[in-house]
């Protein structure tokens, strides 16, 4: 009675095998709720794939608030995605010298350095995306500090650049440009995110002497949805008259039917949506067209049944949803399973199931 994801498991794993394989100097990323599947299985999974002869050289976290549950869960380095910034208190000394930190601003260089001499960090120029990052001007304050502070360990240059369709190759050249001019200690690594498979072996190729760490989450979590899928049960089922009140709101149905009451709510992240990204003429069709089923009072679910995802009768409760179902559709039965499709970065399982 819980919402659940499968996972295909020989499929699953050797989607991750394929991309480890085609990524030499893999960093999976594992952050936020594990892209579904929870961090800890993360740190497991990308152990394994490093005990299988893969090059994974680190494990990428978002927050330093990550970091204990997946330390003891994979052996090698591990590298905080969020810059440090002097509130954040450094981690103790159980995997302190496995950790990389990353460095976005003068003032945080300084302040790290003063309490870790010996820091490992990745120096983080700023992108299109605009988000953290030191300019051309600052990189180069950066490697006059950093040359009087011999004793940390610079591991690289951090570039994280935009989801946005279209090659991002020449910025990439553009900014690596900057920071060797810069002479920031060794920056022969280049931890990337977003570069396509392409772009990644032209920037091997045409900088040989760089080491190229792409950072990846989705795709490689996530990059075979055929391999997972997530499930509902049906707990409660009730025929409804037209015009019959329901439901916390006391709404009355539009028309004989169902009412079907499902697992998942607000807790697992059903019914909470991000705002879109998209900007095509076909999404703001589809967002017009859900705007007008808000106003009529229905809101398309996640939850599909023979293939339809079927109408939220009113706003998921915490833990449970209700569907409406118009009569002479199949109605299923209590206990049955159904279909969910859902954002699996959102979602809270109650159980992750992977195959053998």
């Amino acid at each position: 009675m819980s919402l659940v994801l499968t996972v295909d498991g020989p499929r699953w794993r050797a989607h991750l095998e394929d991309v480890a394989a085609a990524n030499p100097g893999l960093v999976p990323v594992a952050k936020g709720n594990g892209y579904g599947f929870g961090l800890g299985r993360l740190a497991r999974r990308a152990e394994w794939l490093r005990e299988r002869g893969h090059d994974v050289p680190a494990l990428a976290v978002g927050t330093y608030e990550e970091l204990d549950q997946v330390a003891t869960r994979w052996s090698g380095d591990l590298l905080v995605l969020t810059p440090w910034r002097p509130w954040v208190a450094l981690p103790g000394p159980s995997f302190s010298r496995r950790l990389i930190h990353t460095v976005s601003r003068l003032e945080d260089l300084r302040a790290l350095l003063a309490a870790d001499p010996r820091a490992r960090i990745v120096v983080e120029h700023v992108t299109s995306m605009q988000r953290h990052g030191m300019s051309a001007r600052e990189l180069w304050e950066a490697g006059d500090l950093l040359r009087k502070h011999p004793g940390a360990r610079v591991e690289g240059l951090a570039l994280h650049l935009p989801l946005a369709a279209g090659g991002h190759y020449s910025e990439v050249t553009r900014l690596i440009t900057d920071a060797i001019g810069a002479d920031v200690a060794d920056l022969s690594t280049v931890w990337v995110s977003h570069l396509t498979g392409r772009e990644l072996a032209r920037l091997r190729t045409e900088y040989g002497d760089f080491a190229v760490h792409p950072r990846i989450g989705t795709d490689l979590w996530l990059g075979d949805r055929g391999a997972l899928t997530v499930t509902a049960t049906v707990l409660d089922v009730h025929p409804i008259a037209r015009g019959e009140h329901f439901g916390y709101r006391g709404r009355s149905a539009p028309k004989d039917g169902h009412l079907l009451v499902v697992s998942g709510g607000t807790a697992h992240g059903i019914g909470l949506e991000a705002p879109t990204g998209e900007h095509s003429l076909k999404a703001r069709a589809a967002t017009i067209a859900r705007g007008g089923l808000d106003a009529a009072g229905f809101v398309r679910s996640p939850y599909s049944i023979d293939g339809k995802q079927r109408l939220f009768a009113e706003p998921p409760h915490m833990q449970a949803s209700m569907l409406f179902l118009p009569a002479g559709a199949h109605v299923p039965a209590v206990g049955d399973p159904i279909d969910v499709r859902v954002r699996y970065t959102a979602t809270a399982f109650d159980r992750v199931e992977i195959t053998d």
